[in-house]
């Protein structure tokens, strides 16, 4: 089990990536637009430079959510190899047959 803190921390990455993601993508639009002058771009930019860092989605962590470990995490489960196996053998996840000779 991962310690909570990180697990917590991660939570509140995402919280704040979907409060910003508007004015983020706001920003950016303004900065890609080559029609509006240079001086106003440049504004923009540094606005997006102001934001909280937490607030830019590359900072969150892919964790499982099941025990929270942040390695070897399977996207399209969200589970780590070890839980995966875990309930695999148990038959809990639904089209996954694990294989054993």
């Amino acid at each position: 089990m991962a310690k909570k803190s990180s697990i917590e921390k991660n939570n509140h990455r995402k919280r704040l990536v979907k409060n910003a993601a508007a004015k983020r993508a706001r920003l950016k639009a303004i900065i890609a637009d080559k029609k509006l002058p240079l001086e106003e771009r440049f504004a923009a930019s540094l606005k997006l430079a102001e934001m909280p860092r937490n607030s830019s989605p590359t900072r969150i962590r892919n964790r499982c959510e099941v025990s929270g470990r942040s390695r070897a995490v399977y996207r399209l489960h969200k589970l780590s190899r070890i839980a995966l196996r875990e309930m695999g053998s148990k038959g809990l996840v639904p089209g996954l047959v694990k294989s054993s000779w």
